[in-house]
Parts: C-alpha cells; structure tokens; sequence
C-alpha cells in the first residue's frame, strides 16, 4: 500500500495514524518532497477522472484565478495539479489496482489485509 499526501495534512495524520494503530504496513510518499509525476497523476487521472483529485473547498483552489477555475477540464486540470499538488485531495491511496481519494476509517477497516 502506498499513501500519497502532504505530511503536515490533518487528513492525512489522521489516515497515517489509522495505519499504524490498526498495524497496516504502507509506504508514504510526500508531495511536497518528492514531487509528483505526470505519469503518476495520468495513472490516477485515468483511473478517478480529475474532478475527483481535485479539493474544491481548499485554499490552493479558491487562490486560483477565477478563469482558470471556471474552465477547468482536464487537459488544463492535469498542468494546474502539477504546479500546485496540494490542490489535490488527501490522501491518495493505491492498494494493488486500487485507489482511492481521502480517509474513511469505516471504509479502510472493510478492506482486505
């Protein structure tokens, strides 16, 4: 299981935390740190659609230009989340062929281990 995010995300501490009371092993990787690919995000893109990576009610998308919001598709959502990752929605998981956007603790705890 990898676990995509921004370490000082409450979100994420949150889902991070989760992980290790519940003792499922993961891999972290940080945005902020280690960057993000356009492959990566094309893999996520492709599988989500990019509606669902984005955070609407975060501050990285209401200090987008007006225009750029009000036309967003995903040709242009694609470059926005490349120059900005923590408009994407926290965390991103990948578990196998999954993956997943944001923390549910009902939902994780119905996974298979």
């Amino acid at each position: 299981m990898k676990l995509y995010g921004i370490k000082n995300c409450d979100t994420v501490k949150k889902a991070r935390k989760w992980l290790d009371e519940n003792g499922i092993n993961y891999e972290f990787h940080d945005f902020k740190k280690d960057g993000l690919s356009s492959d990566k995000l094309s893999e996520w893109e492709k599988s989500l659609g990019w509606e669902a990576l984005i955070n609407k009610r975060g501050t990285t998308w209401r200090k987008l230009p007006e225009d750029v919001r009000d036309n967003m598709c995903a040709q242009s959502a694609h470059q926005v989340i490349l120059e900005n990752t923590s408009i994407i929605k926290r965390p991103v998981v990948e578990r196998g062929d999954n993956i997943s956007v944001g923390f549910n603790a009902d939902e994780w705890a119905a996974w298979p281990h």
